[in-house]
């Protein structure tokens, strides 16, 4: 149904119209306006949040420097003294070893963190407190109470001081002590470093002193039960006749089976003299056999030497001679008789040397199987003697081993001992001091730049955080970008809050005021609304009352009626009306409840081409009323007489009434107070205008106020019966006159 302005050549509507149908078509709920979502905090909310409540975090933020600066004057100075300490994990000799290693089951940084924990433990703190006597210092520990409380109070004042920094690389350990007086800052810090230290010293001390304790108690018993096995040990050899040779050791070598007794080490010489004697025998024979074998000798050659050499040369000569003298020659037979004579004495030289060298042979030989077998002989007997210890020293050899254990373990005892009697003494702390406290020359507590950064950082958050809480639950519309980011209304227009007292109708009647320049430029706006131009029919709601609808209704009546347009004001609010005229038994209720023209009904006003349709007689079933198709048809024929019918509904929430006449009317102008409406409130009323098919063409927004982008608030409110709510007089030209 087409219900925008149409004009005839001279500027009126026709009286028929043919084109116009009996009653309103129903059309379906707008889907294309954006749907209502809670607020979000993103860069432009933040920064209008912080336009609007400047001055609530300006002053929160001089509330928290107040604060900052309070707090440092109220706040007791405090002192701190800082000691670094150099930790050395320490090294143990491990027994058995020739170097010194380092205990692979106590790692460094275990030892450091085991250090931290100590320095801040209650004995080093209570350690303190004694060394110091701070329990006669009336300043740490109070006067009252006895020497013990007093003692505890001061070991909790040291502990509560005690501020201890773990490394996080390297071997050192930084502490300090605060204190509200310097003095005592530095010292009970530094007593806490030579505390700590000569603790650990006695804890060593302590630790070392047990062990030699427990040492000295396993040595006693064990000397006790090497003095038993050897005692046993040496009854046992006595009984047995077992007899060793060596003081043994702790292998068990002077064991009777190893060779050590007298008959062991006796039958051990005598089988190497055997063998000996054997080989002497062996060669004897040898030599005394192969001189009987062979023929003479190289001695035999050596003693006849010179008379074969002898020979030789009486045979050279006889040779010699030969050639030139008969065999019968004197000197011939001189020469062989000489000859014959060194052949003879050879012979009988080489017989005598052949025979002492035999005999001499013979006599060693003889001598070497004697001492053979003499020898067997003795070894043969010492077998048997030695067999016998070895049955016998079965019993020897235990109690040798019990007594070469109990040994062992006595040496390896008393070795310990004496190395922790050495490690026990007061020797080297793993623990020194590097930097000792001094007396700090300035406090720490309180340092006002701190504190009032922190009282500015905190008053800003709450100036913050409040401004947030406070926008959040106070979600209203108050600017053109809450009826568009909020509601997904397109924003026709801004009505600013009236600062002035006066009628509301002399403003109107007054195109400078500001009030009246808004609503013309809400009224150019609303004939761009749709596509041929400002809707002939237009219904004015609201969420709740006093939102300025009802002025609303008649500023855009009044402003298309002084641009020429005969324009019709229905006061369509059947339960609180705004508007009233001269004749009372006239208005839409009668109209509702009868066939009777409308014309017949219709009041002029004080404003050129307005006609009012008033309310009349209020009805006690308004929605009733509403629901028939009564009301379609006295729309249709009040647009047969003017060019706009502008309806003044009620509001939407908690009625029936606005709904309905939205059906009918089509296009919706929807009144949103500035700062007082809420978010869900105005999203919940435009969810049931689009419910019942009305076309929304947009939102107004009043009693706005100007203030770099923010709108105050209005206290209009709907119905009230005071100076406050607008009640328009329509009265005939003819009788203001």
């Amino acid at each position: 149904m087409n219900r925008d302005l149409a004009f005839s050549p001279d500027g009126r509507v026709p009286a028929n119209r043919s084109d116009l149908p009996a009653i309103a078509a129903p059309r379906m709920p707008n889907s294309g306006r954006t749907p209502h979502h809670m607020p979000q905090l993103d860069l432009a909310t933040v920064l209008k949040i912080l336009r609007e409540w400047r001055w609530l975090i300006l002053a929160a933020a001089v509330l928290g420097l107040a604060g900052g600066i309070i707090i440092t004057m109220l706040t007791t100075p405090l002192y701190r003294s800082w000691v670094t300490l150099e930790v050395n994990p320490p090294k143990f000799e491990v027994i058995g070893q020739d170097k010194d290693v380092q205990d692979q089951s106590l790692q460094s940084w275990d030892f450091i963190a085991t250090q931290v924990g100590l320095l801040q433990s209650r004995a080093v703190a209570e350690r303190t407190a004694q060394d110091l006597n701070l329990a006669s210092n009336p300043a740490v520990a109070g006067s009252a109470g006895s020497i013990e409380d007093r003692l505890k109070a001061a070991t909790s004042v040291v502990a509560g001081g005690l501020a201890v920094t773990p490394p996080e690389e390297g071997t050192l350990i930084r502490y300090s002590y605060t204190s509200a007086n310097p003095q005592l800052a530095a010292t009970i810090a530094n007593g806490v470093a030579d505390s700590f230290i000569n603790a650990g010293l006695q804890r060593r001390f302590e630790s070392s002193a047990y062990a030699r304790q427990f040492l000295e108690r396993q040595i006693n018993k064990t000397r006790t039960d090497l003095e038993r096995s050897e005692r046993q040990l040496a009854q046992y050899a006595q009984a047995e006749g077992i007899i060793t040779l060596s003081g043994g050791s702790a292998g068990g070598s002077n064991s009777p089976e190893a060779g050590n007794s007298l008959q062991g080490e006796t039958l051990g010489a005598l089988n190497s003299a055997l063998a000996e004697a054997t080989a002497r025998r062996v060669s004897a024979e040898g030599a005394y056999r192969a001189a009987a074998a062979s023929g003479p000798t190289a001695d035999v050659n050596t003693s006849t030497q010179g008379l074969r050499n002898t020979r030789a040369a009486l045979e050279a000569e006889y040779s010699d001679k030969a050639t030139t003298l008969k065999p019968d020659h004197p000197e011939m037979l001189s020469l062989r008789s000489r000859i014959g004579e060194l052949n003879q004495q050879i012979a009988r030289e080489a017989s005598q040397v052949s025979a002492g060298r035999s005999n001499t042979l013979a006599q060693e030989y003889r001598g070497a199987v004697a001492a053979e077998r003499a020898l067997q002989s003795r070894v043969n007997s010492l077998k048997g003697q030695v067999l016998d210890l070895r049955g016998r020293s079965v019993r020897y050899a235990i109690l040798q081993r019990d007594v070469d254990t109990n040994r062992s373990l006595y040496d390896a005892l008393l070795q310990r001992y004496k190395e922790i009697g050495v490690a026990g003494g007061v020797g080297t702390s793993p623990i020194s001091i590097v930097d000792r406290a001094e007396v700090p020359g300035a406090p720490f507590k309180p340092n006002l730049p701190i504190n009032l950064l922190a009282g500015l950082a905190v008053g800003l958050l709450a100036g913050l955080g409040g401004a947030v809480g406070l926008e959040l639950l106070r979600d209203t519309i108050r600017t053109r970008d809450d009826l568009r980011n909020k509601l997904g209304l397109a924003c026709v227009g801004q009505i600013p809050k009236r600062v002035t007292k006066g009628d509301f109708v002399e403003d109107l009647k007054d195109p400078s005021s500001a009030v009246s320049e808004a609503y013309s430029a809400t009224a150019a706006a609303l004939r761009f609304s749709t596509e041929h131009g400002a809707p002939r029919t237009l219904m004015v709601t609201s969420t709740a009352p006093a939102e300025g609808k009802s002025s609303s209704a008649l500023a855009l009546s009044q402003n298309f009626a002084r641009r020429g347009y005969s324009v019709l004001l229905i006061d369509a609010d059947l339960r609180k009306p705004s508007f009233r005229a001269a004749d009372e038994h006239i208005g839409l209720t009668k109209l509702l409840t009868n066939d009777e023209d409308v014309m017949a009904h219709t009041a002029p006003t004080q404003f050129e081409n307005l006609s009012l349709l008033p309310c009349g007689p209020l009805p006690p079933n308004p929605a009733d009323l509403l629901s028939t198709s009564r009301f379609a048809m006295i729309l249709e024929e009040a647009l047969q007489h003017y060019q706009m019918v502008i309806i003044d509904s009620p509001p939407v929430l908690g009625l029936a009434d606005a709904p309905l006449i939205a059906h009918t009317v089509n296009n919706v102008l929807f009144v949103v107070e500035s700062g007082r409406t809420r978010t869900r409130q105005a999203a919940e009323a435009l969810n049931r205008l689009e419910g019942s098919g009305a076309h929304l063409l947009g939102g107004l927004l009043t009693k706005a106020v100007e203030n770099e982008g923010n709108y105050g608030y209005y206290n209009y409110r709907y119905g009230a019966m005071s100076d406050r709510r607008e009640k328009i007089a329509m009265i005939p030209h003819h009788q203001e006159a």
